[in-house]
């Protein structure tokens, strides 16, 4: 007959040998044993790289988008936005049509060779991140663009003198440069 241990001797014992199965069993009543989890969900923007590469082969040879493939080209782009470096943009629509486009054109265009023994899967990933990075410096420079002409805009308003009447509705701003002392304030009033 076998003798059982209690847990806790097992784990103060200077004898760290591994269990078996039925130790475990013997030792844990199986009301305690928690069941195993199922796995999650399906991962929504996992792509399976051979059957990728089955849809590119499939597509070379007909030249016809299947569903799966175009699918395929779409997770990678919004499983992309979603890394660290890109989540947090206002514009993430438009770098995920960026990133469509330019992988549905290296498809058009045969760019990925099959025989290369490169995954597609990281081809097309690179495509898109690099789709992404150029939206990113297009709307930078976009913005920068913006934010000169409001600032020259913003600073002729303001220091412009009068217009063809001799008014200036827009004048706000006192150059502290200017010697005109009757145009400044004086604090006392006078």
């Amino acid at each position: 007959m076998k003798k059982k241990t209690s847990l806790t001797k097992l784990k103060k014992s200077k004898n760290k040998k591994q269990l078996t199965s039925e130790e475990a069993n013997s030792i844990i009543p199986p009301s305690l044993v928690e069941p195993k989890k199922p796995r999650g969900k399906e991962k929504v923007h996992y792509v399976n790289s051979k059957e990728f590469e089955e849809e590119i082969q499939k597509f070379y040879n007909t030249e016809f988008i299947s569903i799966k493939l175009g699918d395929s080209i779409n997770k990678i782009a919004h499983g992309l936005s979603f890394a660290p470096n890109f989540i947090n943009y206002s514009y993430k629509d438009d770098m995920i049509g960026d990133a469509i486009v330019k992988m549905v054109s290296a498809l058009k265009n045969k760019k990925f060779r099959l025989n290369s023994g490169f995954s597609p899967f990281s081809y097309f990933t690179t495509i898109a991140f690099h789709a992404f990075i150029n939206r990113i410096k297009k709307e930078k420079k976009h913005h920068e663009t913006v934010t000169n002409y409001r600032d020259k805009v913003y600073t002729d308003l303001m220091t412009s003198n009068e217009d063809d009447t001799g008014y200036n509705p827009y004048n706000i701003y006192v150059d502290p440069s200017s010697s005109d002392d009757s145009d400044n304030y004086n604090a006392t009033g006078t």
